[in-house]
């Protein structure tokens, strides 16, 4: 049975072309509106099943008036929109719409957002049964560790997105995972064994960045004494993950969202290339605010928000850290051809009483250290670096630090957060308040290195 949308839009032809495009793909099509009232009562009327809704209409109401009112009417709605403030993007994201399209309409981006609204609202209605591929038994979640009910729903998220060919925007802070959801998510598509290309954005130079990912040809500019072939072309009929998009310079986000919409590259000083690449974005940053200060476009934003994924903190998770500890543990133990068999009460109680700034990263490293650091079957001690947010639970046996120490590990915290990124808006000189002169001083001086297994 086909599916019945409904149109609110009060730009006429905007809307008369759009419902071509859904006629021309066998949706039925509702009597368009372009005011909430009128909207009100063709919802009454002839009930449909999605609606997509401008946010700017004729009459003092507007689309996230109508859209509190499809939420109570469990109709699911996608907005429309050629531009969006701060403060109206809060607006609506805060209604949970299932998708965002914006203008001027692309067919294709229409069909794919429709189809991830469908999956979505049947995926609310109808809640997937909980899987044990949270617990690692499936061979492409077997990294996944945990049973919470967030990691959970990140799985059900790639299950969704996986077989799929659409964009995916992974959100999370520093260390939560984010690659390796990007990883899972290609490894249950259709193009699971071509090439998972990851580029790391934050770790492009900026004078770079274009032949990093387009390439060049050989004389193209100073210094391009061969050819170089671009990680798009690297991933041609495979998935490109762009790591901390984000940071990407304004002009290269223009040629990304050329890749989006055209599926071509143009490398420096050659012609024009068709790739076929499947896109997976993430980010540690809230893209609206880079949006309204200018430093992300919009209509990139859109184009690579189709499928949002929101990967939990390990604060957020806590009932996992004792399965995470022992995964690493065997892992490490193994490495390291130690006999461990497991972690005391006291220790596990230390590691959940910590705040995780630097999450399932932080975690994995500190294992890893404290397995060096055994010398019995059983792990009975855990040092963990100075917490601010809480204090050790009395009766704890976490090792009291120097100065000295705490220092460092503070420092590797907060490089772990930034992702190793010292320079620079939302680095850790930044975050920390201090020149990145004086933060280089400092690393040089603990031994701290920007590539150091401690980050």
């Amino acid at each position: 049975m086909a599916v019945k949308i409904m149109i609110v839009e009060d730009q006429f032809i905007e809307a008369s072309s759009l419902r071509a495009v859904l006629r021309k793909a066998g949706y039925l099509v509702c009597s368009i509106a372009s005011s909430v009232n009128e909207a009100i009562k063709i919802v009454d009327l002839e009930k449909p099943e999605i609606v997509l809704l401008d946010i700017h209409l004729q009459g003092k109401s507007t689309g996230i008036d109508l859209a509190r009112i499809l939420q109570t009417k469990k109709i699911a709605f996608v907005y429309l929109s050629a531009n969006f403030n701060a403060r109206i993007l809060d607006e609506a994201k805060a209604t949970r719409p299932y998708g965002f399209l914006v203008k001027p309409f692309r067919e294709n981006d229409v069909l794919v957002t429709l189809d991830v609204a469908r999956y979505l609202h049947q995926q609310d209605k109808e809640p997937p049964a909980i899987s044990s591929q949270g617990s690692g038994s499936s061979a492409d979640f077997k990294e996944m560790v945990g049973s919470a009910k967030s990691i959970n729903k990140v799985i059900d998220h790639i299950l969704i997105a996986g077989p799929s060919d659409i964009s995916v925007l992974i959100l999370g802070e520093s260390g939560t995972g984010k690659e390796l959801v990007a990883r899972c998510i290609h490894r249950t598509s259709a193009r699971k064994t071509q090439p998972f290309i990851v580029v790391n954005c934050a770790a492009l130079p900026p004078n770079l960045v274009e032949s990093e990912l387009f390439g060049h040809e050989k004389g193209a500019f100073t210094g391009a004494l061969e050819k170089r072939t671009g990680k798009f072309e690297q991933g041609d009929n495979g998935t490109i993950f762009l790591d901390e998009v984000g940071e990407l310079p304004i002009d290269m986000q223009v040629k990304l969202l050329r890749v989006l919409q055209e599926r071509e590259v143009e490398p420096i000083g050659g012609k024009k290339k068709k790739v076929n690449v499947r896109i997976i974005a993430a980010t540690n940053r809230r893209l609206e605010d880079e949006v309204a200060a200018g430093r992300f476009r919009l209509d990139l934003y859109y184009r690579l928000n189709v499928f949002p994924i929101p990967v939990p903190s390990l604060r957020e998770r806590k009932e996992d850290i004792p399965v995470l500890a022992a995964y690493f543990l065997g892992i490490y133990a193994k490495k390291e051809n130690r006999q461990i068999t497991g972690l005391s009460e006291h220790v596990i109680n230390a590691l959940q009483s910590y705040s995780w700034p630097g999450n399932v990263r932080e975690l994995e490293n500190i294992i890893a250290r404290t397995v060096l650091l055994t010398t019995g079957p059983l792990v009975d001690k855990v040092e963990l670096p100075f917490d601010p947010v809480q204090s050790p639970t009395p009766g704890i046996a976490v090792n009291v630090k120097t100065i000295t120490e705490n220092e460092r590990d503070y420092i590797v915290a907060i490089l772990n957060r930034c992702n190793g990124k010292v320079n620079g808006a939302d680095g850790a000189a930044q975050l920390m308040n201090i020149p990145p002169s004086t933060l280089k001083s400092r690393m040089k001086k603990l031994g701290i290195a920007r590539k150091s297994k401690y980050l």
